[in-house]
């Protein structure tokens, strides 16, 4: 048997008739069809529940320019109504580098992706009672119909299902201090490993263990630059950290070049931007900053505040504690990110347009590439007693009964899985010059001329099988 176990593909197996192995194919066949119905049913109503506006749609199509904003530092970032200025104020400075803003929060039970005025002042002034939206909550939330607010994991999930590349927040989350020991990190951190848009901020918030969070990125195969001429990873409030980006990005050209790049590769992971606050708007006293974040997080502490509610606590707190200070720099650290941010998908928008123009001009035909399916053609033989074989039948005598051939082998199974998955494969299997392979070749080509499911695909993936003297 050895000569012929060389190669082919399954068309039914052992113990089961050629008909009987086309009827379970077409079976199965039919039955995926309508599994891939329902998936697409599926997807048509997971799709319903995204809802881009209508600018940020026509953007999109025309492949312009696009920066998204989450809706957590609206309603937990700040009260009202600097809320409501600061989200409005950004939106302008994002339209005036000729950009279309897509503010992301959950309203009604969807996510929309492009607020109107009416929406933002509705978000602003529901504040904290919305509902910090990460990954784990989106559905809860749009089942619910709840207000959300998307966090950076939030806000990344929406702008990539919206085709959106740039997104701006203030600063991300992180892994909070004493982190080591509650395990207590933050879901952006893991987004970012798994969800390809570059993500423009000011760091790390200032209240978190900035060192840790990088190590974490770096787990997570995030890219870490800093925006400008040095290395120093900004912290939020400040513009040093005493910690290094693995590099510094001195123009939004270069920025959108490594995104290119990112996508190009296929990474499906984010790239992290960290842009500086402006030096005149930085907090003036670092490390009076510093005990005044120490005695917001003991005072957290106190009060058992823990999980999703001790950053907005701590930002609260550092805001009353330093008179109002961190807010102004808050507030200039977002609009500076919206204008690097805008830059940068702007330079994107241009690099896009100007590859789809060559792509488009090129004289070059596509070449469709097939895969090669190089595997094994068996004949399973199977013998089995009738209903008069005795109970008490031993080896090596004669008992009356059946036996029945059918091909078999992995490489047909997978020539035939690569062939539903429209792989339109070549499949190469070698027999043996004997009886045995001279039958598998008549068995292949009886079948291939049978019109059924299983016959189309014989027909449809090119056989060749290469006859093998044995020794």
């Amino acid at each position: 048997m050895n000569g012929w176990r060389a190669s082919a593909v399954v068309c039914a197996r052992a113990g089961l008739g050629a008909q009987t192995g086309r009827a379970a194919y077409g079976q199965r066949y039919a039955t995926q069809l309508s599994t891939s119905s329902t998936y697409r049913s599926v997807r048509k109503h997971s799709s319903s529940i995204v809802r881009i506006s209508k600018p940020v749609q026509e953007a999109l199509a025309s492949k312009g320019p696009v920066v998204a904003l989450e809706s957590t530092i609206i309603t937990h970032g700040m009260p009202w109504p600097q809320n409501l200025e600061m989200a409005l104020q950004v939106e302008d400075i994002v339209r005036q580098h000729g950009c279309v803003p897509a503010t992301i929060a959950l309203l009604d039970g969807h996510i929309c992706v492009g607020l109107s005025a009416n929406e933002l002042e509705r978000l602003a002034r529901t504040g904290l009672e919305a509902t910090k939206t990460s990954r784990r909550d989106m559905a809860l939330v749009a089942s619910k119909r709840l207000t959300g607010a998307t966090t950076v994991s939030g806000t990344m999930i929406a702008a990539h299902q919206a085709g959106i590349s740039v997104f701006v927040t203030g600063g991300i989350g992180g892994v909070h201090r004493g982190g080591e020991s509650t395990m207590d990190v933050s879901a952006d951190l893991t987004e970012l490993g798994r969800t390809p848009v570059a993500v423009v901020s000011a760091g790390v918030k200032s209240i978190l263990d900035i060192g840790r969070t990088l190590e974490y990125l770096e787990t997570q195969g995030v890219t870490v630059a800093t925006f400008g001429d040095s290395l120093e990873f900004p912290a939020f409030y400040t513009r040093e950290s005493g910690f290094k980006s693995m590099v510094n990005l001195k123009t939004p050209d270069e920025c959108a070049a490594l995104i290119c790049a990112n996508k190009s590769l296929a990474l499906n992971s984010g790239i992290l931007i960290a842009v500086p606050v402006p030096e005149q708007d930085a907090y003036p006293d670092p490390k009076g900053l510093e005990a005044v974040i120490q005695d917001a997080i003991h005072d957290g502490a106190r009060n058992g505040i823990h999980g999703k509610d001790i950053t907005p606590f701590i930002l609260d707190r550092v805001k009353k504690l330093t008179g109002g200070v961190s807010l102004a720099t808050n507030i200039s650290l977002v609009k500076n990110n919206a204008v690097v941010g805008s830059q940068i998908a702007a330079a994107l928008s241009t690099m896009e347009r100007r590859s789809c123009k060559t792509q488009s001009h090129s004289a070059s035909l596509p070449v469709q590439k097939r895969p090669m399916v190089v595997g094994g053609t068996v004949m399973d033989i199977t013998a089995k007693f009738d209903g008069s074989a005795p109970p008490s039948a031993l080896l090596r005598t004669s008992s009356s009964g059946t036996v029945t051939q059918s091909l078999g082998g992995v490489g047909r199974n997978v020539a035939e899985a690569c062939h539903r998955a429209g792989g339109n494969p070549l499949f190469i299997s070698a027999v043996g010059g004997d009886l045995t392979g001279t039958h598998v070749l008549a068995a292949l080509q009886k079948i291939s001329m049978v019109g059924n499911v299983l016959d189309a695909l014989l027909v449809a993936a090119d056989v060749l099988c290469m006859p093998m003297e044995l020794p």
